[in-house]
């Protein structure tokens, strides 16, 4: 007797189709799986059996062969326990199959094993636990023309963003039979999409909260305009992680695409908290300075996202930078680059997003006193030097803006001042984007930040008077080629930010106000 059932397997970002293929023959009783499992698939025989006779069904007492197709591609994960289970028991005919007709709009029944695409976990009493990937399955059952997909009901709302599929959340291995043999109505999955992204997108930290550092401030609002990373260096306590904690607050609302991408990645990872649907707020990622190359960027036999693609569409905060170890520094550069991340090993070379903005906190010194007046620095030269050569250059000419956070007087924090709140910044933000979005539509990028070297000439051109003031500049702080284009950059999203379509020298001058930092760092160094 045969059976066969459709699930999925998950590398990078997208799902391939696995299917899940039983032969339950006369014999001496033994049950094998084939077709590349990983040692959680193989295990998976012991789960199913004891699922299937714990939840009340007989168990076959055979030679039982399943083989997930197609044989080259690598299984991995719990989620084939469901499917397999299914399989059997439609092989013993105890599930319809293929004889089940058509369902309802409202879910009331099922219309065969073929049109639905089903993944999930089982416990030993055959209950149901969520598996990893749903929104990349969900996809992919969409784009093979299935039906819909029955899976974990804590994972059922996740998959359920995918228009123009059927979703339907289960618990048990009994409810699932019920539910093909039309004996159970299990109720469709539904979200309502444009409720998540508003009512998901606000967070507990404001601006407002911030007293003083108004050019760290506009440093900021600068960052977010034109999605440039940043690096902000100062004494402890002068608020640096609190500026950068709030830099989520005035960047634009995620859309619908950019939250599906976003929610894939942080589907695959495991980092979505039970029944979400869907990541609608901007990630803030901060991760610790212990942190290794492969967490970082990503990695493992079958490479997982690292932190810098958790952080995409989003911010990633690296704070104390020179703690960081250099070398896990250095695998900053692709990312910062080219916006992606690829992850080449043995099994597998798999490329994710990685399209985040940078920003970086550290002190002047060991100590952290150098440029704080009411303190004084207890460290040698040759100790800054090597605490500050720990971030190298071609890591710094990748930072778009360096600014420094100097400690608040008393009289600023004891001053009961209103200050400028994120939704009034954002504003500012909102409305430098639509420009930006407007200029780039025919090139394919949303900010200047993802402005190409060709771009560069096209949108970003100077006057005569900027010209001589960005030679000078060059000259005088020994900046790279590189630092050059950055400083455009920079320049064309302070221009949109007043609403200018041409760049003018004031608009290039704090734009190079923004690179003396590096060269600071470089000098003593």
């Amino acid at each position: 007797m045969l059976g066969k059932v459709l699930s999925c397997v998950v590398y990078g970002l997208d799902a391939s189709l696995v299917s899940v293929e039983v032969d339950v023959a006369a014999g001496l009783p033994f049950f094998s799986i084939v077709g590349l499992p990983d040692a959680a698939v193989k295990e998976s025989k012991d789960r199913v059996r004891a699922a299937i006779k714990n939840a009340g069904f007989h168990f076959p007492v055979k030679k039982i062969t399943i083989n997930l197709a197609p044989a080259d591609l690598k299984k991995e994960g719990s989620g084939f326990d469901l499917p397999m289970a299914v399989s059997v028991l439609a092989a013993e005919g105890i599930v319809g199959g293929d004889q089940l007709p058509s369902t309802t709009a409202d879910g009331a029944t099922a219309s065969g094993l073929e049109h639905y695409l089903i993944v999930g976990e089982l416990s030993l009493d055959g209950t149901i636990r969520g598996v990893r990937g749903a929104l990349p399955m969900a996809v992919a059952a969409r784009r093979l023309g299935l039906k819909g997909m029955i899976l974990p009901v804590e994972n059922a709302e996740e998959a359920a963003v995918v228009e123009g599929l059927e979703v339907y959340g289960v618990s048990t291995l009994p409810q699932v039979v019920e539910f093909l043999n039309q004996r159970l109505v299990v109720e469709r999955t539904t979200v309502d999409l444009e409720g998540l992204l508003k009512g998901c997108s606000t967070y507990a930290e404001d601006f407002s909260e911030v007293k003083g550092q108004e050019q760290a401030k506009r440093a900021l609002e600068v960052a977010a305009a034109g999605g440039h990373h940043l690096l902000m260096m100062g004494p402890p306590g002068s608020g640096k992680t609190m500026l950068a904690k709030r830099l989520p607050t005035i960047l634009p609302s995620m859309g619908f695409d950019e939250a599906i991408e976003t929610t894939k990645i942080h589907s695959v990872s495991g980092q979505l908290s039970p029944r979400q649907s869907l990541v609608a707020v901007r990630p803030f990622r901060a991760p610790h300075h212990t942190i290794s190359d492969a967490g970082l960027i990503g990695g493992g036999q079958m490479p997982r996202p690292g932190e810098v693609s958790l952080a995409h569409n989003g911010v990633l905060f690296l704070d104390e930078l020179p703690e960081f170890r250099r070398h896990v520094l250095e695998v900053l550069r692709q990312p910062l680059e080219d916006s992606t991340i690829t992850i080449a090993r043995a099994a597998a070379s798999l490329t994710y997003p990685a399209r985040f903005m940078l920003v970086a906190a550290m002190n002047p010194c060991p100590c952290g006193f150098l440029t704080d007046p009411r303190q004084r620095c207890s460290c040698t030269p040759p100790q800054i030097q090597r605490y500050r050569a720990k971030v190298s250059g071609p890591l710094l000419d990748r930072i778009d803006l360096q600014v420094e956070v100097p400690a608040v007087p008393f009289r600023e924090l004891s001053t009961d001042r209103p200050h400028e709140s994120s939704a009034e910044i954002r504003s500012r933000v909102i409305k430098a984007r639509a420009l930006q979005r407007a200029r780039y539509r025919s090139d394919g990028i949303a900010c200047n930040a993802q402005l190409r070297p060709r771009m560069v000439k096209k949108y970003c051109d100077v006057d005569e008077p900027s010209k001589r003031l960005l030679e000078l500049s060059m000259q005088r702080l020994g900046l790279s080629a590189r630092a050059y284009t950055r400083i455009l950059k920079v320049a064309r999203t302070i221009a949109d930010l007043e609403g200018n379509e041409r760049i003018e020298s004031p608009h290039v001058a704090e734009a190079i106000h923004y690179r003396s930092l590096d060269r600071r760092i470089e000098a003593t160094a």
